[in-house]
């Protein structure tokens, strides 16, 4: 049986420390941003929805051309709580639509908090405190965004600014 600590550093080994999976939600987060800005918020929505389908192969993709395997070991007990916080995540994603279909302006802070949570969850599958920080980091900029009562893109952009800024932390420290 593979101890906790193994099984984390397993998931650092493989996935890169979850950098590309951050890197590449941040570039969907920039494109619904830039739809939500120049076209229109359903676009935008759309963008966001069918391109977080994408994140997991495209950043398995990217791991592999940067030299890691992109799959955890198949004894390895956090593939589990790798499913399990997807799972919570697909679910939370219709109150996140239903949301905006009260206000078209709370879809993207209801996916920050979504997205933020799942990251807390990620800090004890990689062993990482770091994705605490971009947790509450998500959070906090959703519950800002409704409370500033700013504009569809605001949400878009947060999401893609502090994923991009938190992917770059990841790949710098899990180079070392």
């Amino acid at each position: 049986m593979m101890s906790f600590e193994a099984a984390q550093q397993d998931m650092r080994q493989a996935y890169y420390d979850g950098a590309a999976g951050v890197v590449v939600s941040a570039s969907v987060w920039c494109v619904a941003a830039l739809l939500a800005w120049q076209r229109s918020a359903g676009q935008a929505i759309a963008a966001l929805l069918i391109g977080g389908m994408c994140i997991f192969p495209v950043s398995i993709a990217l791991v592999r051309l940067l030299g890691r395997s992109g799959a955890h070991h198949r004894e390895n007990p956090l593939a589990g709580l790798a499913a399990s916080g997807t799972v919570w995540m697909l679910l939370a994603i219709p109150a996140a639509y239903a949301a905006s279909l009260y206000k078209v302006e709370w879809f993207f802070p209801a996916m920050l908090l979504t997205i933020g949570g799942r990251y807390l969850t990620f800090s004890l599958l990689y062993g990482l405190r770091s994705y605490y920080l971009c947790g509450a980091a998500l959070a906090l900029a959703g519950i800002a965004v409704v409370l500033l009562r700013m504009p569809v893109s605001a949400g878009a952009l947060a999401g893609a600014l502090i994923e991009y800024s938190f992917g770059a932390y990841l790949f710098l420290q899990a180079r070392r």
